[in-house]
């Protein structure tokens, strides 16, 4: 079969028996849609379509990364003899939403059945769960097996819990899937190792860069449609540094194994200027969009403890964002029902401030974080937690505001893992089903864990007058707005003293400054 040239719906002609849709986070060769697919009589169906695009306000670089990904799998099903029915973007009948292209693959091709894995997005999941009526059609909607715990199993570990606790998962998947235990104990006598993984840089580090992937045809073009489609979208589009194949995928897999496990839990907490990527895996992007599996990455990084390429603090770490924290997130996006995504537990409702669209801000952690963020669509959890995040929590934006700036802006985002994160770990808005405490915190962390304080105009030890640093202002008064909220947490309640301390008209005038700050960022409603 022809796989070069341009990739278009007319690759499949006539009727088919089934119809397997493949959404562009669902890259997965080992896909349950794409099993036992007949190469004369079966088809598969991929859409680029503006609406994913546009239902947020979203990053150039995350959409070319996207459409990249799915030209480069488009193709890779093609090696396999599979028949693709493939929408591009340009293609003038495109209706430009996932409906409207099932819609028209169904009339031109009559399929008994149509196939699809469970979307990773409630929206997406609602609008196909309307397909069989709307197009009188057998819809078949596929578990996901490309994770490590199926839903069932989930629901299972959940059911008689209070509350989910991310640690009592991870303990239990340890135990589960066999990972760094002997004899039914922990290797090395503790489940966490993150006391060792808090260590900060005395001067400015020098972590090995990621390799740049050469850019394909489809990348190239895709960049081009890209810059002629949405012209006014954020972000930088001067390359794709990110990983479109299997092939490209494995390759950063073995090149962080190599090159930055060996020091990511001791740093993994650190934040320097200019340092976008520092001993981080970089891999989220290609996990979320299936190109790697879970289980791979973890034995990868298994692997390089065995040998003594990487100590344990490291590898336990890592393992513990794949095998505890992806997981369990994913498990609570479904669980907590549709609702979860419009819960505001703090009652905030402030805007978003526009210096998260251009990092024009004198806050240098916020210029820096969000910049890059501009530039390549990518934070590591840290500055995603504990900069741009944290400064919305404090400043009262509210929740689906941040929400949705997180699932447009960076590149690894589906709506399973961003949703919970942001609005659950982030701005406890799900009155704590996710994170058992808001991770609210003045500039003096951000100081601790970073040199952005250097030379900044602001102070992070102020909390009042004009060079108060507006995180440490904003703390303060957030622990003061919320200390109703917040008095039955044993793990604020330490904090919640510390205000008590304060005096009355030092709290005054933090009130004063905060009202002053959120008028200057615009945040008010």
């Amino acid at each position: 079969m022809r796989t070069g040239g341009k990739l278009t719906t007319e690759a499949v002609s006539g009727r088919v028996d089934r119809l397997a849709v493949v959404l562009g986070d669902q890259l997965d060769a080992r896909s349950p849609v794409l099993r036992g697919l007949d190469a004369r009589r079966d088809a598969v169906l991929m859409m680029e379509v503006k609406q994913e695009s546009t239902h947020v306000v979203s990053h150039r670089q995350r959409t070319a990364l996207f459409l990249s990904a799915m030209r480069g799998f488009a193709r890779s099903l093609q090696q396999r003899e599979i028949r693709v029915r493939y929408v591009r973007m340009d293609d003038p009948a495109n209706t430009q939403s996932f409906t409207g292209e099932v819609k028209r693959a169904i009339i031109e091709h009559e399929p008994k059945l149509v196939q699809i894995v469970r979307p990773g997005e409630r929206r997406v999941l609602q609008e196909v769960q309307s397909w069989p009526k709307l197009f009188k059609t057998d819809v078949d909607v596929r578990e996901d097996t490309h994770f490590l715990t199926d839903l069932a199993e989930f629901a299972d570990w959940l059911a008689g819990r209070k509350r989910p606790i991310m640690d009592h998962f991870y303990r239990a998947q340890r135990r589960r899937l066999d990972v760094l235990l002997r004899a039914g104990k922990p290797i090395g006598g503790a489940w966490s190792f993150d006391a060792e993984n808090r260590d900060t840089f005395r001067e400015a580090p020098d972590p090995p860069a990621p390799s740049p992937f050469r850019p394909s045809h489809d990348t190239r073009e895709v960049l081009d449609l890209v810059r002629r489609s949405f012209p006014s979208a954020p972000g930088n589009l001067e390359s794709l540094p990110w990983p479109v194949t299997r092939r490209q995928a494995l390759r950063a897999l073995r090149e962080f194994v190599d090159n930055r496990l060996p020091l990511f839990g001791r740093f993994q907490d650190a934040m320097w200027s200019g340092q976008p990527f520092l001993y981080h895996s970089l891999l989220s992007p290609a996990l979320n969009l299936k190109l790697l599996g879970p289980r791979e990455v973890v034995d990868a990084a298994l692997g390089a403890y065995q040998t003594g390429k990487a100590p344990l603090n490291s590898v336990e770490g890592f393992v513990r964002q794949i095998i505890g924290w992806r997981e369990f997130i994913r498990g609570v996006y479904w669980a907590e029902g549709p609702d979860y995504g419009e819960r505001n537990a703090l009652d905030q409702h402030g805007r978003l401030p526009q210096f998260y669209w251009s990092g024009e801000t004198e806050m240098a952690c916020m210029r820096d974080a969000i910049g890059q963020v501009l530039r390549y669509g990518y934070g590591h959890h840290i500055q995603r937690l504990m900069v741009t995040g944290n400064f919305a929590l404090i400043a009262g934006v509210a929740p689906r505001a941040i929400s949705d700036w997180y699932l447009g802006m960076y590149v690894d985002a589906v709506d399973w893992v961003t949703l919970p994160n942001t609005l659950g770990m982030v701005m406890h808005a799900d009155g704590g089903i996710v994170g058992t405490k808001p991770y609210a915190a003045s500039g003096r962390y951000i100081n601790r864990m970073s040199n952005y304080c250097n030379g900044c105009r602001y102070d992070p030890a102020k909390r009042t007058g004009p060079d108060a640093c507006p995180f440490t202002t904003f703390y303060w008064d957030f622990l003061e707005r919320n200390k109703r909220r917040l008095v039955g947490n044993p793990r604020m309640a330490m904090a919640l003293r510390n205000v008590d301390r304060l005096e009355r008209a030092e709290r005054q005038q933090i009130r004063r400054r905060a009202g002053q700050l959120r008028t200057e960022f615009e945040v008010e409603a």
